[in-house]
This record gives structure tokens, C-alpha cells and sequence, in this order.
């Protein structure tokens, strides 16, 4: 346990979120760009990866693979955060401040993976 406590924070997270895409599934289903197919799968698949990027924090011979990989997975998520500040239904009834602050707060997640490079 040579790391910083807060990569296991991190890691913490990123299980917790993976483990609410099988909770609250259909919420996450709503929030799904329309071009993309297969909502429901899209979202089981992308809990998995959550779950298993956060449990590979956790793992030295997989940390530095799972950071590279949910720098990318949050790259990818913009999609949804961009998709939800354009779409109404989508948007959940969220504040539209608060789907703009989202935007930066990808940005600055990325950078916290990014640090423990």
C-alpha cells in the first residue's frame, strides 16, 4: 500500500458509479445519445468497465493501464455530458448550470487520474 490514500478514493468512486449503471439502470438508459444503439447493453458494458478500471487502480501491474483507460472512458463520457445539456429529456430536469459545471469537472477528473501517471 505504497500508494496515496486518494487513488483508493478514486478507485472507490469509480466502483460505486460502475455498481449504480446495474441500480439505477434505466436512468442511465434516459441519458444515452439517440445515435447510439443497444442503450441498455451500452450501459451494463460501460458499469463493468468502471467497476474493473477502479479495482485496477488497485492493482499495481494494472494501475498505470487503468489510469490510460478512464482518462479515455471519461474522453468518451463528454458524449453523454454534451448530450444531456442539448437534449431536454435527456437532461433529467438538471439545471443547466450544473450540466455546463459537468463539462469541466470531466476535465478535472481526467487530470486527478492523470497525476498518478
Amino acid at each position: 500500500m505504497n500508494e496515496p490514500l486518494s487513488i483508493y478514493f478514486m478507485a472507490a468512486l469509480y466502483i460505486i458509479a460502475g455498481i449504480m449503471h446495474f441500480v439505477k439502470t434505466k436512468m442511465y438508459m434516459l441519458i444515452m445519445p439517440e445515435y447510439l444503439s443497444n442503450h441498455r447493453g451500452l450501459v451494463i458494458l460501460s458499469g463493468i468497465i468502471e467497476i474493473l478500471l477502479g479495482i485496477g487502480l488497485c492493482i499495481p501491474a494494472l494501475k498505470v493501464f487503468s489510469i490510460y483507460s478512464i482518462i479515455a472512458m471519461l474522453a468518451v463520457f463528454l458524449l453523454v455530458h454534451f448530450y444531456m445539456l442539448t437534449n431536454e429529456k435527456a437532461s433529467l430536469g438538471i439545471p443547466k448550470w450544473i450540466l455546463i459545471l459537468r463539462i469541466p469537472l470531466q476535465f478535472a477528473l481526467m487530470y486527478w487520474a492523470w497525476i498518478y501517471i
